[in-house]
């Protein structure tokens, strides 16, 4: 019966995912909550490891007594309404993002945070408390889209004997049509294995020349990342270069992530590219087109086998964090979960990640401070109100930290904040609750 309720949490049938999480949430016991947090999970809105949604994440993360979590997916928001209200409904504290791929011009000569690709820059919006505001970013899934469809051509002209349809044999694997480079990969490898049954690794072996028993002691998991970098990474079939026409203008983007009045989030990979060799001079220069906040995805910045290796990323990892809270950006953490099998949460107690999780956890509480302020009391950390109220940086993140330190309002607050209709009066509620640290 537990199985088949965890399921229904990633049914693409809404009314479905409702009803199994009232289900489980009633007979589920949860656990007391940590200060760990993960502020960086793709859900099916674009691709989850374990097909997970909005909502089988909201209830997995309260299973593991977080203290938060944050969607992010790529390209879209369709799944904002539906996480918050399952945190809600769980007592969860939680926020939205999304990702992109976007053209860095000041730095179209650099690689940045996505290898081999100068300019191209991996980006993000954040603090998102309305998805019907999806529009905003139509264009820029119309033009995933059109990557996606040049991708499958190049690669179905290499690989004739197994050529996929990005109507019939992509799209459907996703519930509102926004698909991913890891969506064609699986559908490619679906494919080989319809048409070619258990010979399906002995097909790509012979392909790509390589070796049959090697592929066929691979994982699912590496075996789609071994497909991933033959047909679409550097070098890979269907590969193209891009160029400042391949992804849309940062400036555009950020623009559009402001009408939301949702913050600019930059994202780090690991300092060890030209394009983020100066991060002061990188953050500046964001800072100056409207950017809020940063995003670090830990692990690929301590977790390393190499003692040498994982010294001089911890090193540059240190740096980014010191000059993030120099310039009073917040910092969210998170890992990704859009692989099967990845860990669901950042091992915070680690002895590299302690001396930056009192970051990390601030950073959380801001975003979820800006996002309770801005769904009740029509608040956003950066509206010019705000900025005038609280000119100093660091003040303003203790305001929005204390905020979103709260635990989540209770049924009936959200209820009266509803009804009353009043941001206003709502607004000195909040601020109330944050002085006194509850409700």
């Amino acid at each position: 019966m537990e199985s088949q309720l965890l399921e229904q949490l990633s049914s693409f049938d809404s009314w479905k995912r409702v009803a199994a999480l009232q289900t489980l949430a009633a007979c589920t016991s949860f656990p007391q909550e940590s200060e760990a947090m993960n502020m960086h999970v793709h859900s099916f809105f674009s691709y989850n490891g374990e097909g997970w949604s909005p909502t089988r994440i909201a209830y997995e993360m309260r299973k593991l007594g977080l203290h938060g979590a944050a969607l992010c997916d790529f390209d879209v928001i369709q799944g904002v309404n539906e996480f918050l209200a399952a945190g809600d409904f769980l007592g969860l504290r939680t926020a939205a993002s999304f990702e992109s791929r976007v053209f860095f011009p000041e730095y179209a000569d650099k690689e940045i945070n996505s290898p081999g690709e100068p300019g191209v820059f991996y980006f993000m919006g954040s603090g998102f408390v309305n998805g019907d505001r999806g529009a905003e970013f139509k264009e820029q899934l119309e033009q995933a889209h059109k990557r996606n469809r040049a991708l499958i051509e190049r690669i179905n002209k290499a690989l004739s004997v197994c050529a996929l349809s990005y109507e019939n044999d992509v799209l459907p694997l996703t519930p509102d049509h926004n698909a991913t480079e890891r969506h064609i990969v699986q559908a490619y490898r679906d494919l080989a294995i319809q048409q070619f049954g258990e010979r399906a690794n002995q097909f790509w072996a012979e392909f790509f020349d390589d070796d049959p028993a090697q592929l066929a002691a691979k994982s699912p998991n590496a075996m789609n990342e071994y497909l991933r970098g033959k047909l679409m990474k550097k070098g890979g079939l269907g590969y193209q270069q891009p160029d400042e026409t391949t992804f849309p203008p940062i400036d555009e983007v950020i623009q559009r992530i402001r009408r939301c009045r949702a913050l600019p989030c930059s994202a780090w990979l690991d300092g060890s590219l030209p394009g983020e060799a100066n991060p002061q001079e990188q953050l500046e220069c964001l800072m100056a087109k409207g950017l809020e906040m940063v995003n670090i995805i830990p692990d690929r910045n301590w977790n390393f086998k190499d003692p040498a290796k994982q010294e001089v990323r911890v090193k540059a990892l240190y740096a980014y964090v010191d000059t993030a809270n120099a310039l009073g950006l917040p910092i969210i953490a998170g890992t990704e979960c859009n692989k099967p099998g990845q860990r669901k949460v950042d091992d915070f107690a680690d002895e590299h990640l302690r001396p930056v999780m009192k970051d990390f956890l601030r950073g959380a509480n801001v975003l979820f401070g800006h996002t309770l302020l801005l769904r009740y009391a029509n608040y956003s950390y950066s509206d010019a109100r705000a900025k005038e109220e609280f000119p100093d940086r660091t003040r303003r993140n203790d305001f929005f930290a204390a905020v979103g330190a709260l635990p989540v309002p209770p049924a009936s607050l959200r209820q009266t904040f509803a009804e009353e209709d009043n941001p206003e009066k709502n607004l000195d509620r909040i601020r109330d609750a944050a002085k006194a640290g509850r409700w």
